[in-house]
């Protein structure tokens, strides 16, 4: 049961990485002494890095949960075949088995 809210928790510490340092740079570069041209160029390139960092992290847990996707189908897969074989299996038992199959028919 943990492993259901893993991605979401990964999401929330790269959302919450990602804003801590945006916010921590953003008052950096509003108290460090600069021009006004500069402070603003400063802010631009790192409002792209962020950007770009957001959408890797984003990527990297979409990727994430596909893989779990597919697992989840694969095991789910494997569970309906393990079903089937053993119904077909106690199937096989009842008709050998002298009264396991019935005529209703009579």
């Amino acid at each position: 049961m943990a492993d259901e809210h893993k991605g979401s928790g990964a999401l929330e510490v790269a959302v919450s990485f990602l804003v801590g340092a945006a916010a921590g740079f953003v008052l950096g570069i509003l108290f460090a002494p600069a021009s006004g041209k500069e402070t603003r160029k400063k802010i631009k390139d790192q409002a792209v890095k962020t950007g770009e960092k957001a959408k890797e992290s984003y990527e990297k847990i979409a990727r994430e949960a596909e893989k779990s996707v597919q697992f989840v189908r694969d095991k789910t897969q494997d569970g309906v075949e393990a079903i089937r074989e053993f119904i077909e299996k106690k199937r096989d038992e009842m008709l050998k088995t002298p009264g396991g199959a019935k005529d209703e028919s009579k």
